[in-house]
């Protein structure tokens, strides 16, 4: 059996925003995998590609991860156009 094939569908400087997408694409059934430099959650650093992190999904997953990903991007751009 082959290894599904991995898809970036968001990079974030740092753990807590790819953890809540994260969170929002499990909650939808997409399965998740963060990849991320294990130095840089020790050391605190999010400098020089340190905090990075990759959030993948299987292939077949992408197209479903980037729609809810955009649909929270909009949502997010009329609440702080409702707070002006």
């Amino acid at each position: 059996m082959t290894e599904p094939r991995l898809v970036t569908v968001y990079v974030s400087q740092g753990m807590l925003p790819a953890e809540v997408v994260r969170a929002k694409l499990e909650s939808a059934g997409i399965p998740v995998l963060l990849k991320y430099e294990a130095i840089g959650q020790i050391i605190g650093l999010t400098v020089d590609g340190l905090g990075r992190v990759d959030v993948l999904v299987p292939e077949e997953y992408a197209a479903d991860a980037e729609y809810l990903l955009q649909e929270e991007d909009s949502d997010t751009e009329e609440d702080s156009s409702l707070s002006e």
